[in-house]
This record gives structure tokens, C-alpha cells and sequence, in this order.
């Protein structure tokens, strides 16, 4: 069986994240969430992420980038400031690793992100999970445990140096 990294409807199917604590990998669920994974794929292939911080960690919790301010207020989706939810009821929030939109509710996500630490089902419903991290597990992680200020902001800055599409991954 060949690894492509292209869906059998030409989309990506990875992206790479390259961080100041390793690398990791995310599968985009283009079939649950197309306008959400067209949003992370396109600003990670214009290097709209390139050289910004993890602006929130919680431990034991998420992990949250994508503010081009690094203040947790800023962002644009490649729709225009904001695009609807794709809430899908076949996707939950059931451990580490998962994938999913920032928001500041119904229907306002933009370019933020985060990947949870662990199972947190109270944002079911309420959050667009579009992939989940598919290597780099130890990565994650690390980064969940970065110490942090009393506003989740990790002490030492830690970037998300470079996000591309994954040429090849198996």
C-alpha cells in the first residue's frame, strides 16, 4: 500500500509543524471539516504561522497558537476575520493530540488553533475539530509542560518556527 500525501480529492492530507521543541505532524479531516482544514492548509502554506509563538498553555489541558500578535486576540481566517463552525457530532474531544479551532464563540474562528492534552469533552459541540497529530506525540507533550505565567503564557517563548504541507509521511 503507497503513502500519498494527497486525499483522493487532491487536498493535503498532513501538515508539519516545525517548533523551537521538535517537530510534529497533523492529519487534516478534510471530509468533516473542508473549510477548516482549507483555512490551516492555505495560511500554513502562505507562512502565516511561520516564526509565531504558543501564546497559551495549560497544562494538563491544550496547547493554543495561530496569533500572528501573540496576545490571543489577533488572526484572520482566509475568509476574512471570521468563518462559521463545522461542527461535526462523529468528532470529540477524546484525549491528547486532537486538532480543533480556537474561538471566542458560535462561529468565530480565524486563524487560531490548539491541540489538547488530554480527553476535555466539555468543548464538544462547541469547538471545529479538523485532524489530530499523527506523530510527534513526545513533541506535544513537552510543550504541555513548558512553564507559564498566571495568564497560560509560557515564560521562555515557544515558536512555531515553520508549517508546511507534509510531502511524505507514512
Amino acid at each position: 500500500m503507497s503513502t500519498s500525501s494527497m486525499s483522493e480529492e487532491g487536498q493535503p492530507k498532513n501538515i508539519t509543524i516545525l517548533t523551537t521543541m521538535g517537530q510534529l505532524v497533523v492529519e487534516l479531516y478534510w471530509q468533516h471539516a473542508p473549510r477548516t482544514c482549507k483555512n490551516f492548509t492555505v495560511l500554513s502554506n502562505r507562512g502565516y504561522y511561520n516564526a509565531t509563538v504558543f501564546h497559551r498553555i495549560i497544562k494538563d489541558f491544550m496547547i493554543q497558537g495561530g496569533d500572528p500578535t501573540g496576545t490571543g486576540r489577533g488572526g484572520s481566517s482566509i475568509y476574512g476575520r471570521d468563518f462559521e463552525d463545522e461542527i461535526n457530532d462523529e468528532l470529540k474531544h477524546t484525549g491528547a493530540g486532537i486538532l480543533s479551532m480556537a474561538n471566542s464563540g458560535p462561529n468565530t474562528n480565524n486563524s487560531q488553533f490548539f491541540i489538547t492534552l488530554a480527553p476535555t469533552q466539555w468543548l464538544d459541540g462547541k469547538h471545529t475539530i479538523f485532524g489530530r497529530v499523527s506523530a510527534g506525540m513526545q513533541v506535544v507533550k513537552r510543550l504541555g509542560m513548558v512553564e507559564t505565567d498566571k495568564n497560560d503564557k509560557p515564560m521562555e517563548p515557544v515558536k512555531i518556527l515553520r508549517s508546511y504541507i507534509t510531502l511524505e509521511h507514512n
